[in-house]
């Protein structure tokens, strides 16, 4: 068939950050373009990108997500950039000895060989079985959160009491349980919160606190590098400390870390810490507001879940497919190969988006319904294959035993105005999501 090409516009919207602000217009967006195709070519109608092959289909992206061999990570940004944000990282990669298109070199931009030798650092401290050992202490903290989150309401001022779930709740629980993990001082998480707002949020002027709403391409990707290099300036540090006074966290791990009996290098280590501490927690914070969101639109879904604790999985799981936090990831084709009935060629640069193939209605009927209840639910949010998400399982364990704590503590919740996304092309979510509630 003949490859669709999205109109100027449609290219625009599909990496402009204000669009993923504007949920409805961004799911009409991409039901418009993979009606005519779920794999779009998308043209810069001002020559400051690459073109690219937008996956809009859930058979297609599953496919890209699960052949790592012709659909590569390394080889071309991995999150979309422009072409001054890639020559930037560039140079300042190359100051380090390393040119890449990739600021940081993470899990998330590698392919194999190198890649799984660096997952199998910590893959056991991400399964079940070793977090059981965890599990008491995350449930405290949730018990911790729901507490204050309730206090607040009650002493919030007025007659008719508001309280903003994201700061209270979805931001700090998150946050503090991948803190502890990694084992940052409480005292230091503030400043890991803002470095990932900035990191991933860098697009907004919210998360960014740049005061800015139009920022260019240039301003941006300078407050994102400018986080990026406090995360390494800080990590490099932890690291030194757990070399020389070893514990039992992850941090402690990836300072002593070797692979083939060589150390690893300071730029996969600072980029291990950056991807468990920011991706970490960032994503399970825009799911846990999701989550919220969906019930107080709901009140008879949440009276059932209240009242069955067995569906509260099913909210966990259908609120990390319907937010799909991770909005999308770049691949490069490494040989020729046809996809969604379109040859994509060898070098070509993709985008696999999450948001669109989570609510392809091929995969999921009625997709842009919230239900808990949701039969084989295998969204794509956590990737799949060899690049599925390391932190699946803390994920899901962090929110379920959060909304066990907050179920037990509150009777009705209803939202108390508009709720406003991260204006983020990569990672989003809520900012803000103003509530009532009624404690039990």
């Amino acid at each position: 068939m003949t490859a669709p090409i999205a109109s100027p516009a449609a290219a625009e919207a599909v990496i402009d950050p204000k669009s993923y602000a504007a949920w409805t217009p961004l799911l009409d967006l991409f039901d418009q373009l993979r009606s005519e195709g779920p794999v779009t070519r998308i043209e810069s109608p001002r020559g400051d990108h690459d073109p690219f092959w937008l996956i809009t289909g859930y058979d297609e992206a599953m496919k890209v997500s699960k052949d790592n061999q012709t659909f590569l990570n390394a080889p071309r940004a991995t999150v979309f950039t422009n072409h001054s944000g890639e020559a930037l990282a560039r140079e300042v990669t190359r100051k380090q000895g390393e040119e890449s298109p990739n600021l940081v070199s993470s899990l998330v931009v590698l392919d194999a060989p190198k890649h799984p030798k660096l997952r199998r650092l910590t893959q056991d401290w991400f399964m079940p079985k070793n977090l059981k050992s965890i599990e008491e202490r995350i449930r405290q903290l949730a018990a911790r959160t729901a507490d204050k989150f309730v206090a607040a309401s009650k002493s919030a001022p007025g007659a008719d009491p508001v309280v903003d779930f994201v700061p209270l709740v979805a931001a700090p629980y998150p946050l503090h349980v991948v803190m502890q993990i990694l084992g940052v001082p409480e005292e230091d998480e503030p400043k890991m919160l803002f470095l990932t707002q900035q990191m991933f949020g860098g697009q907004d002027e919210d998360l960014s606190q740049s005061g800015m709403a139009e920022m260019t391409p240039e301003m941006i990707s300078q407050i994102v590098f400018g986080a990026v290099a406090e995360f390494e300036t800080y990590f490099e540090g932890l690291a030194a400390q757990r070399r020389a006074n070893p514990t039992d966290d992850v941090a402690t791990i990836l300072a002593n870390a070797t692979i083939d009996g060589e150390p690893i290098s300071a730029r996969d280590r600072a980029g291990y810490y950056i991807i468990v501490a920011a991706a970490g927690h960032d994503t399970t914070s825009a799911s846990t507001a999701g989550a919220m969101l969906a019930l107080a639109q709901d009140p008879d879904q949440f009276a059932r879940v209240k009242a069955d604790r067995s569906l509260v999985p099913g909210i966990v799981e259908e609120a990390i497919r319907w937010t799909s936090p991770v909005q999308h990831f770049m691949r490069t084709a490494s040989a020729d190969v046809e996809l969604g009935g379109v040859q994509v060629k060898e070098g070509d640069w993709l985008m696999v988006n999450y948001v669109a193939a989570n609510h392809d209605p091929a995969q999921f009927p009625d997709p842009r319904r919230f239900d808990a209840s949701r039969p084989a639910n295998r969204h794509l949010a956590f990737g799949a294959g060899a690049h599925q998400c390391l932190g699946l399982h803390l994920a899901r364990l962090e929110m379920r035993l959060l909304f066990e704590a907050l179920l037990d503590r509150i009777d009705a919740i209803e939202l108390a105005g508009e709720p406003k996304r991260a204006k983020s092309t990569f990672v989003g979510g809520l900012k803000t999501l103003p509530l009532r509630i009624k404690a039990s």
